[in-house]
């Protein structure tokens, strides 16, 4: 299908964005890498009668290192992630489930900012960024930067923190460095959204598990942080046999949605088999 007819504005500033977001109000619409948002325009579930591109904000591209953290630009591309060092050395799990964000050419114009804005509970991103303790960065209109915890910016189906004439403007993630990383992700078909998904990050002693951190990719409404699975693990052997019984029960409490690829129980068990994977992977077992 065609969109609906609409006007177009590519702001090159964040207060010119800003700017049109309050002119234009509820009929604006914020367009970051596109790869979410064009298909929705083109089968009309949306018609916005203001596109502001973020598109020239060359400003919110990039990785900075600030020391203890890094600063990821909300208008970085998600390949300029893959290639860059320091979010291979200091966030490894973000690297891991970028790598299975659908194909070469979704991932050349997808930005880290516009799946974390967009809030699919299916996206491969919240999750990384929750087990990584990140910042969400949201800038207003006079220009002052609001600082949301990740485990506060997932309000529910497509809805974030992010308010009225605001504009997610970078991602703030404290190096996790002596962790194992990984994340595991069950589809059906290649480049398919995940049916479940796990993240993983594990620090070991020994062979054993000294801290772990566990987020879940469509198990419910947003991303999800195991948190009583991670404080089971602490404690228990490196080993499928030290962790199997914990990891079985990651889908406990969880709301994930049925359909056809498959009902609620069975996200459960899956949850449970990508949680020990990745907690083993992680932990180097």
């Amino acid at each position: 299908m065609i969109p609906a007819p609409f006007d177009y504005a590519a702001p090159t500033t964040v207060p010119e964005a800003l700017s049109l977001l309050a002119e234009h109000g509820d009929e604006a619409k914020v367009l970051a890498g596109g790869q979410s948002l064009l298909p929705v325009l083109r089968m009309r579930l949306n018609a916005p009668e203001m596109l502001v591109d973020l598109g020239k904000l060359t400003e919110l591209v990039g990785v900075t290192d600030l020391g203890d953290r890094l600063r990821i630009g909300a208008m970085t591309p998600y390949y300029q992630l893959l290639a860059d060092p320091l979010v291979t050395a200091h966030a490894g799990v973000l690297v891991e489930a970028i790598r299975e964000v659908a194909d070469e050419q979704v991932r050349h114009r997808g930005t880290i900012g516009g799946a974390l804005a967009h809030a699919d509970p299916a996206g491969d991103v919240g999750a990384p960024v929750l087990v990584l303790d990140a910042t969400l960065v949201v800038t207003g209109m006079d220009g002052t930067e609001r600082r949301v915890p990740a485990t506060e910016f997932f309000v529910d189906y497509f809805t974030t923190a992010v308010e009225e004439g605001e504009i997610l403007t970078a991602v703030e993630i404290p190096k996790l460095d002596g962790w194992g990383c990984a994340y595991e992700k069950f589809v059906r078909v290649s480049h398919q959204w995940a049916i479940v998904g796990v993240a993983a990050c594990v620090r070991a002693e020994g062979g054993t598990i000294a801290e772990a951190r566990i987020g879940l990719t469509n198990m419910g409404s947003t991303p999800l942080r195991a948190t009583a699975v991670e404080q089971a693990l602490a404690g228990r052997p490196a080993t499928e046999e030290g962790i199997g019984d914990i990891c079985a029960r990651v889908g406990e409490g969880t709301e994930p949605p049925s359909d056809l690829n498959g009902d609620a129980d069975y996200r459960r068990h899956l949850a449970g088999v990508l949680t020990r994977r990745a907690v083993l992977a992680a932990a180097g077992a």
